[in-house]
């Protein structure tokens, strides 16, 4: 049997537009359905006292660890993964960079275990902070 070749070859062309088409589609979709949110911060309300103080002006570098309600905790905005004292000095100790005449500022939730205040004041301890300061907020006139 003799088969007849055609010489001639077709030219395969793929049309590309509909291709890229369909990739921006993909991309705007997952642009516009991401989500952006700050996972290394807490959300604290602090309590109140009647004899709030503002702290000075001129503060340099300051350390301020951050207790939630549920005493997670938080050294300058960057969230620790475990709740525990060994891990809290340590995070304490690499932002403050072994500088222990820094200012320490604790702000803990109104709602925040004692235990958990405890902890982070026995991490600054440990550490030979001398400097600790608890963050409350003013109260409203009028209230007991």
């Amino acid at each position: 049997m003799k088969f007849r070749r055609n010489r001639q070859r077709e030219n395969v062309d793929i049309n590309l537009a509909s291709l890229i088409d369909v990739v921006f589609v993909l991309l705007l979709f997952f642009v516009v359905t991401t989500t952006f949110t700050r996972e290394t911060q807490l959300r604290v309300e602090l309590p109140e006292a009647t004899t709030a103080e503002q702290p000075p002006a001129d503060q340099g570098k300051l350390v301020e660890v951050t207790i939630s309600a549920d005493g997670v905790y938080s050294v300058n905005n960057h969230l620790l993964p475990k709740s525990d004292l060994a891990a809290l000095t340590e995070a304490i100790e690499r932002e403050s960079g072994g500088d222990n005449t820094l200012p320490l500022a604790i702000s803990a939730d109104g709602k925040t275990p004692h235990q958990a205040v405890i902890t982070a004041m026995d991490a600054a301890g440990k550490l030979g902070f001398s400097h600790l300061r608890m963050t409350t907020v003013e109260a409203a006139q009028g209230t007991p």
